[in-house]
């Protein structure tokens, strides 16, 4: 563990020398506090969903229409007892489109369709450094304002509610793969005795 100002620090889950604004396909993990069951239970195999836990799906529909000029998409999501799981595509924008010409002036290319870097110049874990762009435009801002939205509202309604203070994510790039994630999100009520974030 890293130390800043002489102080220990949880190092970042953000993939370095990455711009997460950047388009292509996300798969997103978010737990609760201490992996409490607050959305509900799952009664063979099917998750029914409580009060907050409907409040928790819907507020996740509500991305592609609150953030119009970041053009997204969701795919596959469901919501857990004490965790949820996405798939989220970034599309082209405005933003990302003037930061991808920056990108590709300075010499790295990335492949459009699965936003992954084709730049070759380094490979040097040592010199690379995390890229997330404006903050107000990229994966951890959707992500920040999701769960605000969530926590806002059992707070209003005088709930004891939590998230963990991070969240997962992996870059999907390529069809296999979505494919497995797509299915793992499905069937991740079905399996739920056997998942890793499984707690009685």
């Amino acid at each position: 563990m890293e130390k800043f100002k002489s102080k220990y620090r949880v190092e970042s889950t953000r993939l370095r020398n990455w711009d997460y604004g950047t388009p292509g396909f996300y798969f997103i993990t978010i737990c609760t506090r201490n992996r409490e069951h607050f959305f509900g239970e799952i009664e063979n195999g099917e998750m029914f969903l409580n009060n907050l836990g409907s409040v928790a799906n819907e507020e996740w529909i509500k991305n592609p229409k609150i953030r119009p000029d970041m053009n997204l998409e969701l795919g596959e999501f469901v919501v857990m007892p004490n965790h949820f799981h996405a798939i989220l595509i970034i599309g082209e924008n405005n933003f990302n489109s003037l930061r991808n010409d920056a990108t590709n002036r300075s010499g790295n290319r990335r492949d459009a369709m699965h936003g992954v870097s084709t730049n070759t110049t380094t490979n040097d874990p040592n010199t690379a450094s995390n890229k997330f762009g404006p903050q107000s435009k990229n994966l951890s801002s959707i992500i920040r304002g999701y769960k605000s939205s969530v926590t806002t509202y059992a707070w209003k309604n005088n709930m004891d509610f939590a998230w963990q203070s991070r969240f997962y994510d992996h870059i999907i790039r390529s069809q296999d793969e979505y494919i497995r994630i797509l299915n793992y999100i499905r069937n991740n009520p079905a399996n739920w005795k056997n998942d890793k974030f499984y707690k009685p």
